[in-house]
């Protein structure tokens, strides 16, 4: 449980980070301050609810787009967020194709290092503690 608690801690950091970065790079890529909390939630929740069953229809139906579902995942739960949130606006074609690219990233960047530099200090407490 608190493996998976820790996970969804990292995913919605993850993708906070994400999602600013995008709208700090990306001109018509607008993310309000107000909107971020329910924003960064929305999109983490459907992450979480789309990344299995777009896997599983790209492996029946499509097995080439295996190595993409990350970002296709990311582009079908942008548009959603767009859709069903007040606080993201994605305004034109080019943010549209550069903003999933530069959220994925960012999110595979923040799942290979925030571990490492959150839990840092847990794993040299239990490193010390199993010598």
């Amino acid at each position: 449980m608190l493996r998976f608690l820790a996970r969804i801690a990292l995913s919605v950091i993850g993708n906070a980070l994400g999602l600013i970065i995008a709208s700090l790079l990306v001109p018509d890529f607008n993310l309000s301050l107000v909107g971020l909390i329910a924003s960064v939630l929305f999109f983490t929740g459907a992450q979480f609810v789309l990344a299995p069953l777009v896997l599983k229809l790209a492996i029946k139906y499509a097995p080439a787009f295996r190595g993409g579902i990350a970002l296709v995942t990311t582009l079908i739960t942008l548009i959603l967020t767009a859709t069903f949130t007040d606080g993201l606006q994605i305004n034109s074609l080019s943010a549209w194709i550069i903003s999933p690219l530069i959220v994925w990233l960012s999110t595979v960047l923040a799942d290979i290092f925030l571990p490492m530099v959150l839990f840092k200090k847990l794993l040299s407490n239990s490193e010390s503690s199993n010598s």
